[in-house]
């Protein structure tokens, strides 16, 4: 796609959480495509806001928001660093926390695919049980058969 004579970075969006599964998809992202030109990522933390009556007061609730925030934070700056790291240029490297209700993660992830226009959604295969997955349902299942219009890599 021509844009004033330029063509547009493919947008890589990674979506993360504490899991060493997710690191090792930032890695494997790192490592597949930094360096190569003509990408940009964003790498993304859903906070799933919690119910309203979770806490005894909204002094907790946002206490709680704001510690998982913070640990996002600081997780997303030290993966930033790993992709700059491996090639990524540092302005091609963007970090969003999101905190809000989610039907599921999954579409949460989905959502902020579509409104970045993001071509690629990389996330880490979360390990939980056959069981768990059928009681709980699989993130990245869910974005694998959900996922319009962009390629879904899982990594393991």
């Amino acid at each position: 796609m021509e844009n004033s004579g330029k063509l547009k970075d493919r947008h890589i969006l990674i979506a993360l959480d504490e899991s060493e599964n997710a690191r090792r998809a930032l890695l494997y992202a790192a490592d597949f495509l930094g360096g190569t030109p003509g990408f940009r990522a964003t790498l993304l933390r859903i906070i799933p806001e919690p119910p309203e009556d979770y806490f005894d007061s909204d002094e907790e609730r946002n206490k709680w928001i704001e510690d998982r925030r913070s640990t996002a934070k600081e997780m997303l700056e030290n993966y930033r660093k790993i992709l700059i790291q491996s090639g990524f240029r540092e302005d091609k490297v963007d970090v969003l926390i999101n905190v809000r209700s989610c039907p599921s993660v999954a579409k949460c992830i989905l959502d902020e695919q579509k409104r970045l226009g993001c071509c690629t959604v990389v996330v880490g295969r979360r390990g939980i049980s056959k069981k768990e997955e059928f009681i709980f349902g699989s993130t990245s299942n869910k974005i694998l058969h959900n996922g319009k219009n962009c390629a879904v890599w899982v990594i393991e």
